[in-house]
């Protein structure tokens, strides 16, 4: 039974507060409590507010106003509680965020009613070693990837799954992504489109020195790692294309499948492949 609703949106986006503000007010007229952003609750003049990390600890399910990147924040801050994301997109059709404004009433009654289907998507633990010692951890919905500053040279990355070498790619950077990740940055690298049911982790390198090197497909419970050498210049590690550091000659980064994982709300009127093909222009001339 859903008690309590956690809303987010993103930030500054002029459609928003006023979406936020009929969610809160059909809540309401259903008895259902509901908490919002700090931002959120300051422009409704609302007092049911909490911090961003606060809310998934608090709420029964989340709705996200926004698009793909804001809710692949917030599933990060979900982190392994597992509970439910309604993404609501404020934009074009997105690839997590399915339900259109149109078509939230409709969806919000069958939610609160219990009548709706989950996507369970695999999450990444990524962790980042500098003589051996763990200098950071990550828990990721989309892919990991290493790449060279503008005038860096191609960077070299030894890289290991499950402790048998694979290669020392050659190439500007290396992508780790997961099946819900396969349709970003993984998808302009070249890399294949994974169906999100499917649990694996592909593996593609960035504009490679050695054409032979394609991307591939390892189980999700493989464990891939990456030794980064390099003489100079800055190489990046970036996590779901929102956080990152910089990495230093010798650094080690391991990628593995998280025990945590994002439960997206699916919508009832199209289907992943109907997504595909409107995202992707597919079929078209």
């Amino acid at each position: 039974m859903i008690k309590t609703v956690g809303i987010y949106a993103k930030t500054n986006h002029s459609e928003a507060p006023k979406l936020a503000q009929d969610i809160c007010s059909f809540l309401q007229q259903h008895d259902v409590d509901f908490l919002l952003e700090p931002w959120l609750g300051e422009i409704l003049g609302s007092k049911a507010v909490a911090a961003k990390d606060i809310i998934p600890q608090q709420a029964d399910l989340i709705i996200v106003l926004g698009g793909d990147g804001t809710l692949i924040s917030v599933a990060r801050q979900v982190n392994d509680l597992r509970v439910p994301i309604l993404g609501v997109n404020l934009g074009s059709l997105g690839f997590l965020t399915e339900v259109t404004r149109q078509e939230l009433p409709v969806m919000l009654e069958a939610v609160l009613a219990g009548q709706y289907v989950i996507s369970d998507r695999m999450m990444l633990n990524v962790d980042i070693l500098r003589r051996g010692k763990l200098v950071a951890t990550h828990t990721l919905l989309n892919d990991v990837v290493i790449n060279k500053g503008t005038l860096a040279r191609i960077i070299d990355m030894e890289t290991w799954v499950d402790g048998d070498y694979l290669t020392t790619f050659k190439a500007d950077g290396l992508i780790i992504s997961t099946p819900t990740g396969s349709t970003g940055y993984n998808l302009a690298a070249g890399g294949p489109i994974i169906y999100p049911g499917i649990n694996s982790l592909v593996i593609t390198p960035i504009c490679p020195h050695m054409l032979t090197n394609r991307p591939l497909i390892v189980p999700s419970s493989s464990v891939v790692a990456i030794d980064v050498s390099f003489a100079d210049d800055v190489v990046y590690f970036t996590g779901d294309g929102q956080i990152g550091a910089n990495l230093e000659a010798g650094d080690r980064v391991e990628v593995r499948q998280s025990e945590a994982r994002t439960h997206l709300i699916k919508s009832p009127t199209r289907d992943y492949f109907e997504i595909l093909r409107t995202k992707l222009s597919w079929g078209e001339r």
